[in-house]
Parts: structure tokens; sequence; C-alpha cells
């Protein structure tokens, strides 16, 4: 990166910062008595963090910009990403024992796992949409409510895309259990499915979505950007317990990092794809990437109040589909799972 991009950036990261600060009355907690970020980075030895994320997800790329090109080390921390590829409740365990310090991932992966009580808290947002429901040209299905009648590839019958559109079925007057069917095949091979009319439609993830809507000829009809999920953030930043406890001025500059990062990254999808491309050659192009990366809403990354009154709403929906318990107060259960770094 430039020197006109690290003052850019900084300059983001103090007004970003201190905009949120002022909402939670914390403005002095960012100011670090007057000093620059930069400045009282440098003046430190870096703080080391594990922060677990899935490798293969293209929408969390800007975390493997920021490793490489240096905006963590430009905020103090020394990061080392931890691919992960088992379930989110494997991760929570990870981050709860200590084998990684912090995670990245899809916020309704996250939910029903930490009702179970881990010692993990959700601390910002990182963007919005990056789950897609597309159908086959042919199959009549131009709206979600033409789903009905209709089956759904999906590669897991819990996986967040379907917990997703279930929702947005849901919303949408169908009974998602009982007028549509969901079946499981490889994720790799959902668009394959829906070519060859072993399903009208499929639910999943980016980038493989995104691939499968341009090789398999899919029209995409919802996703998790617009309608039900329209400025909601869809991925997390999660810390560990004991990290919050011991070491919050860490959390602090990680959430830093992290928004700096992905404000970036709006403002420079083709720089961040390139960097992504060449690390992990991923099965899309620079061009897809960069494609995909412009349509994300980077600039949507929630923390404190505001993530946690998306998180409650993101609980209420998925008590309508069953997925808690009506009597879950969604208020309360988003309260305790958050952790507000800014106050």
């Amino acid at each position: 990166m430039t020197e006109a991009t690290n003052e850019r950036s900084s300059d983001f990261s103090r007004r970003r910062l201190l905009q949120y600060a002022g909402a939670t009355g914390a403005a002095a907690s960012f100011a670090f008595a007057g000093r620059g970020l930069l400045g009282s980075a440098d003046a430190e030895e870096p703080t080391k963090l594990k922060v677990a994320w899935a490798q293969g997800a293209a929408c969390h790329s800007p975390l493997a910009f920021a490793q490489s090109k240096g905006i963590f080390a430009k905020h103090g921390l020394d990061v080392e990403l931890i691919n992960f590829s088992g379930s989110t409740q494997q991760l929570l365990e990870s981050i709860a024992t200590g084998k990684a310090d912090a995670g990245i991932g899809l916020l309704l992966s996250w939910l029903k796992p930490l009702e179970q009580g881990f010692d993990v808290k959700l601390i910002a947002g990182t963007h919005s949409g990056c789950m897609r429901l597309l159908a086959a040209p042919d199959a009549g299905i131009a709206k979600v409510e033409d789903l009905k009648g209709k089956i759904v590839a999906v590669s897991d019958l819990a996986s967040p895309a379907r917990d997703a559109f279930v929702v947005t079925l849901a919303k949408a007057g169908i009974d998602p259990d009982k007028e549509v069917e969901w079946k499981v095949f490889p994720a790799d091979l959902l668009g394959t499915a829906v070519e060859k009319g072993e399903a009208q439609a499929v639910a999943h993830l980016d980038p493989e979505t995104y691939r499968f809507k341009k090789q398999n000829h899919l029209i995409e009809i919802a996703n998790t950007q617009s309608g039900v999920y329209a400025d909601r953030t869809c991925c997390v930043v999660g810390a560990g317990g004991p990290l919050l406890k011991n070491d919050l001025p860490a959390v602090r500059k990680l959430v830093e990092a992290v928004l700096e990062v992905h404000e970036y990254t709006a403002a420079h999808p083709r720089e961040i794809a390139q960097n992504y491309y060449d690390e992990f050659k991923p099965s899309v192009s620079v061009d897809d990437l960069t494609e995909m990366l412009s349509a994300l809403p980077y600039h949507h990354h929630p923390a404190g109040a505001p993530l946690t009154a998306e998180i409650k709403l993101a609980v209420d929906d998925l008590k309508l589909v069953k997925v808690f318990k009506p009597s879950l107060d969604s208020a309360a259960f988003a309260s305790d799972i958050t952790f507000n770094v800014l106050a």
C-alpha cells in the first residue's frame, strides 16, 4: 500500500471509530489520549492474535489483504489467520478454549451454537449479503413465491443459506417445510443439480453461487443484500471471553482494522480481488471476483448498539421458522451474546 493509501485509511479509521464512539458516549476511549492511531501502534510491540476464518469464502478476502498489506500491523496487531473448515460449533469451541482468539463468519451460523453458552461475544459486523437464491431460467421461477412446490438444492439442511431463505419464504407466505422440498447435494455440484433438473433452485454462498449463476446460467431471485435482509449484516466478528477480559485494547484494534479494510474494499475491489486470487487461486477469475466484491455492501459493518439491534432481528426471524423457541427473549439474548468494544 502507498503512503497516501495509509493516510486515507488512517483518516477513515479515526472518523469511523469516533463516530461510533460518540454514539455510545465513549469517544475518549478511541482518542488514545490525543495520539494518532498509527503513531500509537508504532510505539508498541504488536499484539499477537489468532483469527479463524473460512479461507474459501471470497467475501472474507479483505482479511487476507489486511494481513499481507500491513493493515493489521499498522494497528499494532500481529495476526495469524487460521483457515477453519469445520462446523461453526467447532469454531466457537476453538475460540472459547483459546485455540483461536477471534473468528469471522456468517451470523446465522453463529446464533444457535451461541445459545449453548460458549464464552464468545459478537463484536462487529463486516458486510451485508453473500448468499444467493438462484433458479433455473426455464423453471417458471421469477420471484420467491414461485418456489411453492419446487425443489431447492442445498449443501446441508442446517446450512446458513437454507436458514436465510427459509425466512425469506416464510415472510412471503410460503410454508418452507411443507410447500418447498430441500434436497442435499455436494456443494460444488449444486449448480449442476439445477442444470440437470434434479432441483429447480439452489440456495448457497458466494463465491460458488456467483460461479453457478454464470456457468450454469441461473437467475437470481433473492439474496441477503435486499428484501428481508436489506441493511442487515451478513458476517460478523466474534471474540473469545478471555481476550475480551484480558486485552480489550487488542479487541478494539482488531475491530478498527477490520472496519478499515472492509471500507477500503468497498472503494478498491479489484485490488483486494487480485491479492486474494494471487494468494489462494480460487475457482473464479480476478474479473469475476472483482465483480462479486463490488456488489457486496462493504460499507455496512455495525458495532455496538446497532449490531445488537440487527442480531435481535435475526433471532426474531429464526424464531419465526422455529430455529429458536417462541419463548426466547430476542432482545435479552442479542444483548447477552454481543459486546460493545466502544463502551
